[in-house]
């Protein structure tokens, strides 16, 4: 099987999921289509070349319904003959879009892919294409569904991991956050969106918060109780009888803040590398999917993390940086503790608490954070994991050439 390589990667900035975001009024077929055009500028890239675009997207109706990975390609004027392709698996989505190109490129099917994915959640909000798995009763009863902070919480629950717990953790991630903005460590895959009525472009990421603080996050109370003092809590209880009670700890201030935003990773095999004289910086060294327990749900990439390990036949300690999605601060707690990384190589720039989740765009969003950073700081290694909805996990190690 032929070796898999990332030339470049690069993404939007993530604005908030609502009215009056960065994003907001940009429609997602249109983020896609400026980074294509930032694909075939910045590398000066024959796009005639590029045999396939793969993106994740999660929620795949109105505004990102009827392929927006073809329509994309139309509307960026590449050519005709570059098809594309959708893929929906929950939170997972844009990494799974990274490892389906990986796949047919080491097999020879293609050569050279685009893999990415796109969420504009102000226009087409989360779980509003009504599927079977949370929207028909009949369904959610028989998978069985629960909403994602209610898993975050049982989580919490199950490991004993405190509110205060949760909440240093958040106030970490929005500092660091904070600080790698304003060192310009993102600027190197940031491509500023322009704005649709002509005004200034978008250009920065807008989810971070400044100046939080322990106690600021405590004022919070908590999101999912109301919810989980019903059905959802007895669901957790009867699956997870020996925790006793759901413990609800996850607030506004320790939960992902959701956000619009898109990401692109091009790639091609080693004959295509060869062949063009590409100069790749990493490549794929492993990747595995997986799901655990629909109800636990969060430790899916967890559960993918040591899979993509023991496949490379590496282990934690051959890890140089680790993008692990913060579905939660509690799930990121666990993540650190289970996996045996240090906390200061997991999400060094920040998580997706102060940096949003764009859903079906963070995985190749993370991919190109880890591996900035990784050339930033002259290391080698890196491990990117996301958790997503019905327990699915899925996790990717790469390694810079």
């Amino acid at each position: 099987m032929s070796p898999v390589f990332i030339l470049d990667a690069l993404r939007t900035p993530r604005g908030k999921a609502r009215h009056g975001g960065g994003l907001s009024t940009t429609k997602p077929v249109d983020m896609v289509a400026t980074l294509l055009r930032a694909v075939e500028k910045r590398t000066a890239f024959p796009t005639g070349r590029v045999e396939d675009v793969l993106l994740g997207c999660v929620t795949q109706i109105g505004d990102q319904g009827g392929n927006v990975a073809r329509t994309a390609v139309l509307v960026a004027d590449w050519p005709a003959k570059v098809p594309g392709l959708m893929i929906n698996r929950f939170c997972t989505s844009g990494l799974d879009a990274a490892v389906l190109a990986g796949a047919k490129l080491s097999s020879g099917m293609n050569d050279i892919i685009i893999a990415g994915g796109v969420e504009a959640m102000s226009r087409v909000p989360i779980l509003s294409d009504n599927g079977a798995y949370y929207a028909d009763p009949d369904i959610a009863a028989r998978a069985p569904f629960v909403p994602l902070g209610i898993a975050a919480d049982l989580v919490a629950s199950l490991d004993g991991i405190s509110r205060q717990e949760a909440d240093a953790y958040a106030v970490l991630t929005q500092a660091r956050a904070a600080d790698a903005r304003s060192k310009s460590y993102f600027t190197k895959s940031l491509i500023a969106v322009p704005s649709p009525d002509g005004g200034a472009p978008f250009t920065e990421d807008e989810t971070i918060r400044d100046g939080v603080t322990a106690e600021s996050l405590a004022a919070l109370e908590p999101s999912f109780d109301g919810i989980g003092a019903g059905h959802y809590d007895r669901l957790a209880l009867a699956r997870f009888n020996e925790v006793g009670a759901v413990r609800h700890i996850h607030t506004p201030g320790n939960s992902p803040a959701m956000a619009d935003g898109a990401s692109l990773l091009l790639m091609a095999n080693q004959q295509a590398v060869q062949h063009h004289g590409f100069k790749p910086r990493a490549r794929l060294r492993s990747v595995a999917n997986t799901s655990v327990d629909p109800v636990l749900m969060l430790t899916g990439g967890i559960e993918a993390s040591k899979i993509a390990l023991t496949r490379a036949g590496m282990t934690a300690a051959d890890i140089d940086l680790v993008e692990f999605n913060e579905a939660f601060a509690a799930v990121t707690i666990k993540f650190i503790r289970d996996m045996g990384f240090k906390e200061d190589q997991v999400n060094v720039n920040g998580g997706a608490i102060a940096l949003g989740h764009a859903m079906g765009a963070t995985g190749t969003s993370l991919i190109g954070t880890v591996l900035d950073e990784l050339e930033r700081r002259g290391l080698s290694t890196g491990l990117v994991a996301i958790s997503g909805g019905a327990g699915v996990g899925t996790a990717v190690i790469i390694e810079r050439v």
